[in-house]
């Protein structure tokens, strides 16, 4: 009897199948195992950590309830909180444990990618080695970017944090960390919490004040950078800079 066939047979009485009666090719992880890790779907996947399911529900159910929390967006899940995972019906405290350890792998291994002294020479770069550092931020966060001739990053550093709309950034600390690290071209990144892109006057001035010190210690201005989840505001693409 196969999956389809069985579930139907059970749907008719009141039986509930488990993952375990389902025809083989069909288990999560006997799929990952045949076809790739790339052959599951999402909630396969996340069956996969949770393990077992309960007598209610299998590990699929409990993950696609899990997904329908976080309105079946990843990006949504990987910015739970613990309790909000851990509030789903099936999931007990190792299962939420394993769900984060899941997404903090994720962030690392593009951090550690993103590690190898990346090309920073157009704002999608910055943009990309930036959100896995700003994507689940509540507030705004100030990043300077200090290359080499080449563009090659040399060191990101954080240098302010603030509120939900505005951070407070002294230009002379931007200075001398480029100077320390012998930076001969500089960016600066800051995410906005709300997901607006367009740039404040505060951030306008700030960019005027962080370009007018790097010509005079006769250092590249490469771009301002503005982080939101899925885009991004560059100030080098629209000639403001």
């Amino acid at each position: 009897m196969n999956t389809a066939t069985a579930v139907k047979a059970a749907t008719a009485g009141t039986v509930k199948l488990t993952i375990r009666q389902w025809a083989t090719e069909d288990r999560p992880s006997v799929k990952l195992q045949m076809y790739g890790v790339k052959s599951l779907s999402d909630a396969e996947l996340l069956a996969i950590l949770i393990g077992s399911g309960t007598s209610k529900n299998t590990a699929v159910d409990i993950a696609q309830n899990l997904l329908d929390k976080f309105d079946q967006n990843l990006n949504n899940l990987g910015k739970a909180r613990f309790d909000e995972i851990n509030d789903v019906e099936g999931v007990g405290t190792s299962t939420a444990c394993k769900v984060l350890t899941a997404v903090e792998l994720g962030k690392r291994r593009q951090n550690a990618m993103a590690a190898l002294k990346p090309d920073m020479g157009t704002a999608t770069r910055i943009y990309n080695y930036m959100l896995p550092k700003m994507m689940d931020l509540e507030t705004e966060h100030f990043y300077i970017l200090l290359m080499n001739n080449n563009y090659r990053l040399i060191k990101a550093e954080c240098i302010s944090m603030g509120g939900l709309t505005e951070v407070s950034v002294d230009v002379r600390i931007i200075m001398r960390e480029a100077v320390l690290n012998n930076a001969t071209i500089m960016a600066i990144c800051h995410n906005h919490p709300s997901g607006s892109l367009h740039p404040s006057k505060y951030d306008d001035m700030l960019t005027q004040s962080v370009k007018k010190a790097c010509e005079v210690m006769r250092i590249h201005f490469a771009d301002h950078v503005i982080v939101t989840d899925g885009c991004y505001y560059s100030y080098a693409e629209q000639g403001r800079v």
